[in-house]
């Protein structure tokens, strides 16, 4: 793979010199790395797990099943799931606490249908 960065304009493509990229591919890279500090391990784990799981169950997920199946405390988890709705970025939670959405499925309905190859159908966040 080439370190090239290409642009179309109407018919024509055109190489923007490295120069003028880097240093913005380098800003959005601290950008994004600040907006993802805050997230440890616990974090990562309780996103990851709910992403895998609202697929297969299809419905909303408790902080109790959350904590029941990655064995943490239920006040643990509520506090991570708390901690990432508050950042906007992963997920979020119906007014019973349980999490509809983590990027990039929800249960709720949109107008991206999703079908996996397993079989499970949710719908795109």
């Amino acid at each position: 793979m080439s370190n090239r960065l290409m642009a179309a304009i109407w018919r024509l493509i055109i190489p923007i010199p490295p120069m003028l990229w880097h240093k913005q591919v380098s800003s959005m890279k601290k950008a994004i790395e600040y907006e993802l500090g805050f997230m440890s391990d616990e974090h990562r784990s309780v996103h990851h797990f709910v992403v895998r799981e609202l697929p297969r169950a299809g419905k909303a997920l408790s902080p109790q099943f959350i904590g029941e199946e990655l064995a943490m405390p239920q006040e643990r988890v509520t506090a991570v799931l708390a901690e990432l709705e508050k950042h906007m970025t992963f997920l979020s939670r119906n007014d019973q606490g349980e999490v509809t959405w983590a990027y990039p499925v929800t249960v709720e309905a949109t107008p991206h249908h999703l079908t996996f190859s397993t079989g499970e159908q949710l719908y795109a966040a």
